[in-house]
């Protein structure tokens, strides 16, 4: 029996001990008998479980198997699927009772497998010229790569553009400003008297007759005359303006009457014998009609004086060139007065009563027993102002324009397309400087400036008008002046009021050195409860914090401030009383202070300094 046979015959079973067998193939097929010759025999007397022993066995001559059976274990695939040089075919014996044994046969597909170069055959190419020139080419080729990253990392930290430092804030906004009465009484002392508050802007009024007179000679002397008269200071003149009514003499009311195509600036009603609605007279009882060349003309504020519809194209030509002109006198500022007259109903419908009057006793005859819904507050009073604010910015960006009264309803004056935006700079709104002014709030001061602040729009910059402030306050006036031009706003100060009267200039010194500060130009607002106190922190990452607290009784009271704020604050500076009471412990500019222990004198406010603790 030949060998292939006698393979087939044997079982599938691993045996321990294994023959080796060098193969040649044949050329071509001849029948023969293959003879081995044995070289290790199993010994007959080791039982089956003893270590196996490896019997070598050597093809005597050149055979092939006639039988296919070395086809059969092999395959009948081509070349690469046969036995192809000296290939090592082992086999493992296991039990001897069963014959089980196990084929393990190397290199079936006559392959050699890569094992790479020798160091010998490698050391043949180190000094070849093509190798040696390719390893100088990667070699200069890395260094130059990674010189000409260094050099482009630093050409762009060179040359990308500076982190812009936050720009300081535009001048009217910085304040505060001084308010003074009309430029008719303008003086030379009065840069001096700006000068003592530290002022931005000085605010002159102009009488609403001369609203549309401007360009005459002798209003237009008077002008640049104010403004030479602080051309040598940092201080810009700023004009109260009444722009929504002009008189009988004006040129707007003799065109209207030479051609009725100009009657569009008005209110402006022909073919009546009567009053075409029951409006009255601001704050009168009279009717706010008045006969004019046989027709009715709206007349809510003098007598012979006519409102203007400031949302018509004429008076928005007119009015407008009448700021472009200011604003090339040198006048940098404007505030507006009437702004909630600015629009007014063209249904020409009866006003109401008043859904919360003010005054019980007030009958059909008074202004305030109606509602004004059709004279006051009307839509698109926002995008008005704004077009109006446009004109004074594009005459100078460093210009403003606002308004002289409070606002009273913020949303009014907000922009039709853009939510949140104000059609004017520096709005004016709120009781918040009354509340804080009295000797016993009615309510929470805490609760009131919150809602100030909300209602006024968060980020709006407001003007606080210190002329509310209550002439009979029991309040340090360099309190309430401390307190109030720390808030996010502009103090504007009156000449005549007690905050310019009885604050000393150092005190103002003190108030500008804040406000100059990046905590309070870009700081953000906090402000804690701590009743009766009213507390509030402005700080800016990076930069040092400030809180300022006002206490509006008359007796010390600890700073009960609870939050995240360090104990160990530094005093920046402290209205005028704070060290009149016996009872209360003297602070020193620059001293250290507990927040803990700290108790701050009646009618009172201290501002303080510390570094803010870093979010863990």
């Amino acid at each position: 029996m030949n060998l292939f046979s006698r393979l087939k015959r044997l079982g599938g079973t691993a045996c321990k001990s294994s023959a080796t067998l060098p193969v040649t193939a044949a050329a071509k097929p001849v029948d023969s008998t293959e003879v081995y010759k044995v070289i290790a025999e199993d010994k007959p007397n080791q039982s089956s479980t003893s270590n196996p022993e490896t019997v070598d066995m050597v093809q005597e001559e050149k055979i092939a198997v006639a039988d296919g059976a070395d086809e059969q274990m092999l395959g009948s695939g081509g070349p690469e699927q046969k036995l192809a040089g000296r290939d090592e075919v082992k086999f493992i014996k296991g039990d001897h009772q069963n014959g089980d044994a196990k084929i393990d046969i190397g290199n079936v597909n006559g392959k050699a497998a890569f094992t790479g170069m020798s160091k010998e055959e490698l050391m043949k190419y180190a000094n070849d010229p093509f190798w040696v020139r390719l390893r100088w080419i990667f070699f200069v080729g890395f260094w130059a790569i990674w010189a000409a990253m260094l050099v482009g990392a630093i050409l762009i930290i060179i040359g990308a553009p500076k982190c812009a430092a936050p720009q300081p804030l535009p001048w009217f906004k910085r304040g505060p400003h001084a308010k003074f009465a009309g430029i008719e009484a303008a003086k030379p002392d009065d840069v001096q008297t700006a000068q003592k508050i530290h002022a931005t802007g000085a605010i002159y009024e102009l009488p609403a007759a001369l609203t549309y007179s401007v360009k005459s000679p002798e209003v237009e002397k008077q002008i640049k005359q104010l403004v030479a008269q602080y051309e040598a200071s940092d201080v810009k003149v700023i004009l109260d303006l009444t722009p929504n009514y002009v008189g009988k003499e004006s040129k707007l009311v003799q065109d209207a009457l030479e051609n009725q195509e100009k009657r569009a600036a008005f209110v402006w009603v022909s073919g009546r014998t009567s009053p075409p609605t029951n409006w009255l007279k601001v704050g009168g009882n009279r009717s706010a009609w008045e006969q004019l060349d046989g027709s009715y003309v709206l007349s809510q504020f003098q007598d012979g004086f006519y409102d203007l519809k400031m949302n018509s194209t004429l008076i928005r030509n007119e009015f407008g060139g009448v700021l472009r002109h200011l604003v090339g006198l040198g006048v940098q500022g404007f505030r507006l007065k009437n702004t909630k007259f600015f629009v007014l109903s063209d249904s020409l419908e009866d006003e109401v009563n008043s859904a919360v009057p003010k005054d019980l006793n007030l009958g059909p005859s008074e202004y305030g027993f109606y509602d004004h819904k059709q004279t006051t507050f009307q839509s698109g009073l926002g995008d008005v102002l704004y077009d109006y604010l446009s004109i004074v910015k594009n005459a100078s960006a460093d210009a403003f324009l606002s308004v002289a009264e409070d606002i009273i309803q913020p949303q009014v004056y907000q922009l039709s397309d853009v939510a949140g935006a104000n059609g004017i700079d520096l709005p004016m709104y709120g009781d918040f400087v009354k509340v804080l002014s009295k000797s016993k709030p009615e309510k929470s001061l805490f609760k009131d400036l919150e809602n100030t602040l909300f209602q006024a729009g968060n980020g709006s910059w407001l003007q606080w008008n210190f002329r509310d402030v209550y002439v009979d306050t029991p309040h340090d006036p360099s309190a309430l002046a401390l307190f109030l031009s720390m808030l996010p706003g502009v103090p504007v100060v009156s000449v005549d009021a007690i905050e310019y009267q009885n604050v000393t200039e150092k005190t103002y010194k003190h108030i500008e050195q804040l406000r100059h500060s990046a905590s309070y130009m870009h700081g953000e607002l906090q402000l804690y409860e701590a009743d009766p106190l009213v507390a509030f922190s402005r700080i800016k990452s990076g930069n040092p914090g400030y809180l300022v607290i006002f206490n509006p009784t008359d007796s010390p009271q600890s700073s009960n401030i609870t939050s995240e704020l360090p104990d160990k604050m530094t005093v920046s500076v402290f209205s005028e009383n704070f060290n009149n009471y016996e009872d209360v412990d003297k602070v020193t500019p620059l001293g250290k202070v507990s927040l803990s222990e700290l108790k701050v004198a009646p009618q009172s406010a201290i501002i303080l300094t510390y570094v803010p603790k870093k979010a863990e």
